[in-house]
């Protein structure tokens, strides 16, 4: 199976603000760090918000942060909200396609079979255990080495 852009930016945004979920990130302070689309990534920001995932905030200081600990967060459903309209194959779409296989098909049973099992199989694991670790101040890099550098005085 493969994900779309917006679920890959939608889990790359919640893998950094799981490294510190108390902090508020702007959609271009994320954007900025993995190089992908602000526009895009406002979409799915949007979308996970929606479904509660993240809440966003207004003004200085704003951003959006976890609704929830990214132990609380399963990733199976996480997929399954960034995926929502998203078809894995034209017999899925709401209006069913234009497939002329479909009044006989046997494969559209077997695929949703398998896609039910994916996000079950992800269901298995939480943000918490993809969190991506914390970025360092900045600086901090920077100082620490430094610091190191330095030798003390006798």
């Amino acid at each position: 199976m493969r994900l779309t852009r917006f679920s890959d930016f939608g889990l790359r945004a919640l893998m950094r603000m799981a490294s510190d979920p108390e902090r508020p990130y702007s959609t271009a302070e994320i954007a900025e760090e993995f190089g992908i689309s602000r526009h895009h990534l406002t979409k799915t920001i949007a979308a996970l918000a929606t479904a509660g995932i993240v809440e966003t905030r207004r003004g200085t200081g704003g951003g959006a942060v976890l609704a929830h600990p990214p132990g609380d967060l399963r990733l199976g459903d996480i997929v399954a909200v960034l995926e929502r309209n998203s078809v894995l194959v034209e017999c899925f779409a709401p209006d069913g396609g234009a497939c002329v296989i479909t009044p006989t098909c046997r494969l559209k049973v077997m695929l949703s079979k398998a896609r039910a099992q994916f996000i079950e199989s992800l269901n298995a694991h939480t943000l918490a255990d993809c969190a991506l670790p914390p970025k360092p101040p900045p600086g901090g890099d920077q100082l620490e080495s430094e610091s190191r550098s330095v030798s003390p005085r006798r």
